[in-house]
């Protein structure tokens, strides 16, 4: 493994040996990162993935640590962090009844809602209670049953693991339930398309929205969000994960400090006496257990960190 030196040396990025990452995660357990880096800049970002690159280091890419649970043995290699200014900007293009607004790929989704409120800006309402920042929820193409990411992007601007900054369109990405065709990298930045209404009225939706989030699903919790994405049916048809595991008798179901929720089957919660490997116990007896009982394999929706194991 290259040293710390050889990686970061003469690199505008601030770093943390031997980082706790997992309690940086909404599960709040797991283990250390070899190395914790934010860039200061973009040239640093790209800089950094072109040297991890060349010399075969893992990158990682955390956001706002949500969707994610980090192994207790800890990952190997780089996880860039985007909390610094370069990644957090928002600025506002507006042409007639259309407004554009770039959005730094570390911004937290729950704080830009209550900007486009302020700024009288419509279009973004459903992503209410959907946590992470900007770049994670491109990439999964995050939302719930209001909506999702994709109704609202225009473009997007990444840094590829080569360090080269590149624009795909909303058409380039193939947006799909839960994911989307972006390659590895770092998202920089996200334009979305808004229009101006009431600032009243998008605060309402916004609180409708979340107050529909906050009735359904434990978000008091240590949790990921949903463990699962709902399973496609031969007929082509979604089906709903959490009740796929409420039928199988799983709601409440425990292993060490992990359970599942009694609220919404599809959320594994975790005490903060739990680990990362009581979490990954769990969902693998539920994914066995739902498989055993109606033939269904549930596929994991939270991404999990582990050490030689990538993203």
């Amino acid at each position: 493994m290259p040293t710390r030196a050889d990686l970061l040396s003469e690199l505008d990025v601030d770093c943390v040996p031997n980082a706790p990452v997992g309690t940086l995660t909404w599960y709040g357990v797991g283990g250390r990162a070899d190395l914790l880096v934010s860039p200061r800049s973009i040239n640093a970002a790209a800089e950094l993935l072109r040297r991890c690159r060349l010399q075969d280091v893992p990158v990682r890419i955390l956001g706002g640590g949500a969707n994610l649970l980090v192994d207790d043995d800890g990952v190997d290699g780089v996880v860039v962090r985007l909390d610094h200014g370069c990644f957090r900007n928002v600025e506002f293009n507006r042409e007639g009844e259309v407004t554009a607004a770039r959005v730094g790929g570390g911004v937290d989704l729950f704080g830009l809602l209550h900007t486009f409120a302020r700024q009288a800006l419509a279009g973004f309402e459903h992503m209410a209670g959907i946590p992470g920042t900007i770049g994670g929820a491109v990439r999964m193409n995050a939302g719930g049953r209001p909506g999702d990411m994709a109704q609202a992007i225009d473009r997007v601007d990444m840094l590829t693991l080569d360090g080269e900054l590149k624009t795909w369109s909303a058409e380039d990405l193939h947006f799909a339930y839960r994911q989307c065709s972006l390659p590895p990298g770092i998202v920089v930045s996200a334009v979305l398309r808004l229009h101006e209404d009431d600032p009243a009225e998008v605060r309402a939706r916004v609180k409708t929205f979340f107050a529909n989030k906050k009735a359904a699903q434990p978000m008091a919790d240590h949790s990921a969000g949903c463990a699962f994405r709902n399973p496609m049916t031969d007929s082509g048809n979604r089906v709903s994960a959490g009740k796929l595991i409420d039928d199988a008798g799983l709601k409440g179901a425990a292993i060490g400090g992990a359970a599942v929720s009694t609220r919404h089957a599809n959320f594994i919660t975790v005490t903060p006496a739990g680990s990362a490997h009581d979490v990954q116990k769990l969902m693998q007896h539920v994914q066995q257990v739902v498989a055993d009982t109606t033939g269904v394999h549930l596929e994991r929706e939270v991404v999990v960190w582990s050490r030689g194991g990538g993203a």
